[in-house]
């Protein structure tokens, strides 16, 4: 569908239009229906999680001096919070409520540099700007979705092996977290290669439909996977010989599976190379929830 690109994430079906991110351009690029890319900012520590305010404007994360920016009406970016006492290394993908609350998830420890295996936090920040953690004890939060009803929170736990899910309160913190989709416990495991090893599922980003299902990113199984409450695998795209790292269901019926495709997510090789590619397949099932 698109390609050239160095690791796409954030992938979200917005105003008729795909837009994503680019990491390693630091981009953050909307897709038109002639297949051309626009670029829509640069975000000079690296963009992630993307998602709109109420009134419009786009908010996106910065990665690497953790923060969320934001996109005012005549393009410019400004700081919209500054999160980098909640979190325990990068910030990194985010869904915005229709209320404008966001919650973002961070790396928790410095993946890339090879440390070991940290559990991290999730951050709610409010349309003020205001921020406090709402979650914590988590494998690496990713990928996360809002129900239809605005009242359940789905978080993919990377390294964790699971799906997890937390009610949202009226002001916008959650409850406790409880199971969604577990594939087995990985435990307190320091070594991130011996998490991999163990896990039947990799969890990356993450997208609603209609019946409830999520699709998954199952990065290191090289497909998207639907899964249904509880764990039962429903149908799966591949991608192979690429990972993929990111999903949207999207396009003008809701049913297009978006798939955000790379041999593989180390900094260092998806820097030098431009082997990314945005992928996509129809499915059966349309969008809910948010994004």
């Amino acid at each position: 569908m698109a390609e050239g690109f160095t690791y796409l994430e954030g992938p979200r079906w917005h105003e008729g239009r795909l837009w994503f991110v680019d990491f390693y351009t630091h981009t953050v690029n909307a897709l038109n229906s002639d297949g051309s890319v626009e670029q829509i900012a640069v975000v000079p520590q690296q963009p992630s999680g993307l998602g709109w305010l109420p009134d419009g404007r786009m908010l996106v994360v910065s990665m690497k001096d953790r923060k969320v920016l934001r996109q005012e009406s005549d393009g410019t970016l400004v700081e919209h919070a500054d999160i980098w006492q909640h979190c325990g290394g990068h910030a990194n993908d985010m869904v915005v409520a229709t209320n404008g609350q966001a919650y973002v998830g961070n790396f928790g420890f410095d993946l890339m540099g090879g440390a070991d295996h940290q559990d991290a936090t999730i951050v709610l920040v409010n349309p003020d700007g205001t921020s406090q953690v709402v979650a914590d004890g988590l494998a690496f939060p990713n990928g996360m979705v809002i129900t239809p009803d605005d009242r359940t929170l789905l978080v993919n736990e990377l390294f964790g092996n699971r799906v997890s899910a937390f009610d949202i309160r009226e002001d916008g913190t959650l409850g406790p977290r409880r199971d969604w989709a577990s594939f087995g416990d990985l435990g307190d495991e320091p070594s991130v290669e011996r998490r991999l090893a163990a896990a039947t599922i990799v969890p990356d980003g993450l997208t609603m439909d209609t019946e409830g299902a999520v699709w998954i990113a199952d990065c290191v199984n090289q497909r998207a996977a639907r899964i249904a409450e509880g764990g039962k695998i429903l149908d799966e795209v591949s991608t192979s010989p690429d990972g993929v790292f990111a999903v949207a269901l999207g396009g003008e019926d809701g049913r297009t599976l978006f798939l955000c495709a790379a041999p593989d997510f180390d900094e260092t090789a998806r820097t030098n190379a431009r082997e990314a590619r945005m992928l996509a397949v129809e499915v059966d099932v349309p969008h809910a929830g948010t994004p």
